[in-house]
């Protein structure tokens, strides 16, 4: 005897109903961390660029220490996107050292939300030690 109210095919379309927001879910998480991850790390550049500016007064040393705190950020940094402000460091005044690296989306789905959009560290140190 057959029923006329059969429930059959509901589980399935609840499934695929929870498994959008689900899906939408996981996703932002595991992007929400990647760029957690990448502005931990530029944060932690910013810094030793700036320490090293600081210390030795020399902007080539602290671009290049700024590249080798990020070395496992792909792409790699560029000059450009390191910025020194004032180019030489006076005792007594503030140096400050800004990092601009593109956001991206590791699983592809916010690709078109984060497209445009920057991570920016900032260190700021007084010169002379």
């Amino acid at each position: 005897m057959r029923r006329i109210g059969s429930d059959r095919g509901a589980t399935a379309v609840e499934f695929a109903l929870v498994m959008v927001p689900l899906f939408l879910i996981l996703f932002g998480i595991v992007d929400f961390g990647s760029a957690y991850s990448k502005d931990l790390s530029l944060t932690a550049a910013a810094r030793e660029g700036v320490r090293v500016m600081a210390v030795k007064n020399d902007p080539v040393a602290a671009r290049t220490a700024v590249r080798s705190a990020t070395q496992q950020l792909s792409p790699s940094l560029t000059d450009a996107q390191i910025a020194i402000s004032p180019a030489a460091c006076a005792a007594g005044t503030t140096v400050t050292v800004t990092v601009t690296y593109p956001m991206t989306s590791v699983s592809g789905m916010f690709s078109s939300i984060m497209k445009g959009h920057n991570l920016i560290a900032v260190g700021v140190m007084r010169c002379g030690g």
